[in-house]
C-alpha cells in the first residue's frame, strides 16, 4: 500500500473488521506477535510471514473455523496478509494499512 488515503469504503470495511471484540483482539495480539506468541514454537519465520493460524486458534481457544472466518473478514478489509508455509497458513498484520486507518480516523 502506499501512503493514498483510504476511500470511504475501505475505512467503513476496516472498522466494520475491527468492530468484533476478537477480531479487535487478534490485531492486538499482532502488534506485538513476538511477545504474545512467545509461548509457541514458530513454523516459519515470524518476521517473514507472521503468526500461523494453528497458534492463534490455540491462544483463543475458538475453533477452527471461526478463527478462519475472522482472519478472513480482517484479510479482507486489508488489514492483515496470509502467507501459505507448506499446509499451514501464517497472518501478518499489515502495518501501513493500520497506520491509513488510524490516519482516517484522527483526521490526518
Amino acid at each position: 500500500m502506499t501512503d493514498k488515503p483510504l476511500s470511504a469504503d475501505e475505512l467503513v470495511e476496516a472498522l466494520k473488521a475491527l468492530a468484533n471484540p476478537v477480531r479487535m483482539q487478534i490485531v492486538e495480539w499482532l502488534r506485538d506477535q513476538e511477545g504474545e506468541f512467545a509461548e509457541y514454537e514458530p513454523i516459519a519465520d515470524r518476521t517473514e510471514v507472521g503468526v500461523c493460524i494453528s497458534h492463534l486458534k490455540a491462544k483463543s481457544g475458538l475453533a477452527q473455523s471461526t478463527v478462519s472466518s475472522y482472519m478472513s473478514t480482517l484479510e479482507r478489509a486489508g488489514l492483515v496478509h496470509s502467507t501459505r508455509v507448506g499446509k499451514w497458513t501464517h497472518f501478518k498484520l499489515d502495518e501501513e494499512r493500520m497506520k491509513a486507518v488510524a490516519d482516517a480516523v484522527s483526521g490526518r
